[in-house]
């Protein structure tokens, strides 16, 4: 047996202990304990991948999101929204790629104070390399579902986001940030 069934397994050991001592909604609890460990198992999956090209998994989703960017490019506020990063390990995903000449860092053309992020030619190649490498991963992770369960647990996982998306909303860390960048006025340079 491998070590996430192993965890999974303490998983319902520890859930049916503490349904034990409190009213849990143990079918609820189970599913999130089950996405998350899922989520898990597939992330360090591609780690195995994505180290060795020096990336780890934020990097790798930044990278993405830029790459199926229509414009190829993002302001890093959205970023941190489409991949749920904060700001600050924004700036380090950002720093990182920039490095590396997979993305590059301008003035917005809207507006110059914001800055955006775009996916270099380079980094349209590296993720056209590396994308491939993750689908045996993938196919692996999917493989005793037939297409008609595979659509179903799309389906199902698309309408518990949408109520979990439609219940009390917390603000992102980066819409703060971002709202507080576009209220403060230019900083106005002193002549020396």
């Amino acid at each position: 047996m491998g070590k996430l069934l192993d965890y999974m397994q303490g998983i319902e050991t520890g859930v049916s202990q503490v349904s034990s001592r409190m009213q849990l909604p143990v079918q609820d609890v189970m599913l999130v304990r089950l996405l998350h460990l899922a989520a898990e198992g597939l992330t360090l999956r591609f780690l195995q991948v994505l180290k060795p090209h020096g990336l780890n998994e934020s990097d790798f989703r930044v990278l993405m999101q830029l790459y199926s960017s229509p414009s190829g490019s993002a302001y890093p506020s959205e970023l941190c929204v489409f991949v749920v990063q904060t700001p600050t390990n924004m700036t380090r995903i950002a720093d990182a790629l920039v490095k590396r000449r997979l993305v590059t860092r301008t003035p917005g053309a809207q507006d110059r104070r914001r800055i955006e992020l775009r996916i270099t030619p380079a980094g349209r190649r590296f993720v056209g390399t590396l994308l491939p490498k993750l689908f045996p991963i993938l196919r692996t992770a999917f493989s005793d579902l037939d297409e008609g369960e595979k659509r179903t647990l799309q389906q199902l996982l698309q309408r518990v986001i949408a109520a979990a998306d439609s219940s009390e909303p917390q603000p992102m860390a980066c819409d703060a940030a971002d709202r507080r960048a576009r209220a403060r006025p230019p900083r106005r340079r002193t002549p020396r």
